[in-house]
């Protein structure tokens, strides 16, 4: 739309429409999906940070969403997805206790929460989503990961080379699940090997109807420790803007003040940080907040995070690796831990250690 004021022509920037329920990614600076990094107490701490969203991380594979049931967990405050672990069998015995598919917090992730489908196939991209959208602000598709898991199934970076297949995904997510559920749709993507490739499948992408685009400013072989490529930066959010569709950048953005300036060098719409926020996940958090915080400090408010949802330990113990720094004495004596209450000796945090040896009984460690 375009308009006359004071004899200079303005033109008004197109803007997809965000869903009732969902939410715009303009401005945002957000955490990333990451295999073992995205579990509910690490999007938890990262919210307590300063997160704008979170991704829930890794991808979860549209099968394994399939099929299972949606429980209130009343001691977590959680909603938990359970089903029962067939173990290659097709009649799975009923005494077999349920796994953990996914977990979310609806009251402090629940409108922030971006829930992330690894799938190859439209009609159980549907069927998957359909079953947690209620419970979440918007649905990514998984069209970035390298990992084979991810592209053997057809899923993830897989995707970038059938853009058609990828395209009808989303469209069918746009047109059984805007309605139904008022949330948003957006895809996350690596670049392509020419920018013309990349150029082509994002004019595609973005004529679909999704609300949001993540650039992954890495090729698919390229690894995280390889420098991020942005010479494709501004095309590509200059696509996103013609079409009213938010563009993030992810890659090689290390705190919330770089995100601030690659976003304006850029002119990108928000971004995505990873690495770093595995490290300390207070680089969500600005200068004028206090920017990054002491180890301890993040790992204790992890620690909390994480029993209060009855994280898996070995997830947990996971994540304890990366916040606690190489050279603290802690770092290796965390190491042979095997319990929350081994941990918060560890770690000096004895004020915690009656709520860890009752995390410890309910998780059965």
């Amino acid at each position: 739309m375009q308009r006359i004021a004071s004899g200079i022509m303005t033109v008004t920037p197109k803007r997809v429409l965000i869903p009732r329920k969902g939410v715009d990614y303009r401005g945002k600076i957000v955490l990333a999906p990451m295999v073992r990094s995205g579990e509910l107490p690490s999007r938890l701490l990262a919210l307590h940070y300063g997160a704008d969203l979170v991704w829930a991380g890794p991808e979860t594979v549209d099968r394994s969403m399939i099929g299972t049931t949606r429980k209130v967990n009343e001691a977590l405050s959680t909603i938990d997805f359970t089903r029962l672990p067939s173990h290659g069998s097709k009649d799975p015995t009923k005494d077999q206790k349920e796994s953990l598919i996914y977990r979310l917090h609806p009251e402090r992730e629940g409108k922030k929460l971006i829930f992330q489908i690894g799938t190859s196939d439209p009609e159980r991209a549907v069927q998957a989503a359909r079953l947690v959208a209620r419970d979440v602000a918007g649905i990514d598709v998984n069209a970035g990961c390298p990992k084979p898991f991810s592209t053997s199934g057809g899923m993830g970076a897989a995707l970038l080379q059938t853009p058609d297949k990828l395209c009808s995904i989303l469209e069918a997510l746009v047109r059984e699940i805007v309605p139904e559920f008022e949330i948003g749709i957006s895809v996350k993507i690596r670049l392509l090997e020419t920018a013309e490739k990349t150029e082509a499948l994002v004019r595609k992408l973005v004529a679909t109807g999704i609300t949001g685009l993540t650039i992954h400013c890495r090729t698919t072989p390229m690894r995280p420790r390889e420098r991020a490529i942005r010479g494709q930066l501004m095309m590509i959010a200059n696509i996103c803007r013609e079409a009213g569709v938010a563009c993030l950048m992810n890659g090689d953005v290390e705190n919330r003040a770089q995100a601030e300036q690659l976003m304006a060098e850029f002119g990108v719409d928000g971004a995505m940080i990873a690495t770093s926020a595995e490290k300390n996940s207070s680089c969500f958090r600005s200068e004028a907040e206090g920017g990054i915080a002491p180890w301890r400090e993040v790992v204790e408010e992890y620690m909390k995070a994480s029993m209060d949802v009855e994280n898996r330990w070995g997830n947990t113990k996971f994540l304890l690796a990366h916040l606690i720094p190489g050279k603290a004495s802690e770092h290796q004596k965390i190491t042979p831990c095997k319990s929350y209450a081994q941990a918060c000796t560890v770690l000096g945090l004895q004020h915690l250690e009656i709520k860890a040896k009752e995390v410890d009984i309910a998780i059965g460690i």
